[in-house]
């Protein structure tokens, strides 16, 4: 149990990057287990003018509780620049591909929203990360 919370930086290589590249993929799982592919908004019915999202509030949920959790952990094992680039860099990533993938653009504002979703992940990483460093073990050689 002690080695799940021993600093990162002072184990060994390969212990270092098979949990570095599993969070990575775990991050990226989550992400495509929570939000579908295509995020595009559809009409309810055929001729109707309200629209609906694939998107749901458990899947949405759910993802962001993965990634605090996640960013937790590695914010108590690793360096802060690591909790950024394995939480949010994969389904950062994931987004940009799904929006700039659909065969016709719904709007300009995709990179307006990808943007600000990025932001929001990395941010949320950032700080829960920094917050989790706290309960962590001390001199973890940053």
């Amino acid at each position: 149990m002690n080695t799940l919370l021993t600093p990162l930086p002072k184990s060994t290589p390969l212990p270092r990057y098979a949990t570095r590249l599993l969070g990575a993929a775990l991050s990226a799982a989550a992400y495509v287990v929570c939000l579908p592919w295509d995020l595009r908004n559809r009409a309810e019915s055929p001729g109707a003018i309200n629209e609906t999202s694939p998107v749901t509030a458990p899947g949405l949920t759910f993802l962001t509780l993965s990634l605090l959790a996640l960013a937790a952990y590695f914010g108590i094992r690793d360096r802060l620049a690591w909790t950024l680039l394995l939480v949010a860099a994969p389904p950062a990533t994931l987004l940009y591909i799904s929006f700039d993938t659909h065969p016709t653009q719904d709007a300009n504002a995709w990179p307006v929203a990808w943007a600000f979703f990025t932001l929001l992940m990395g941010g949320g990483a950032l700080v829960v990360g920094a917050v989790a460093r706290q309960f962590g073990p001390r001199g973890q050689g940053d």
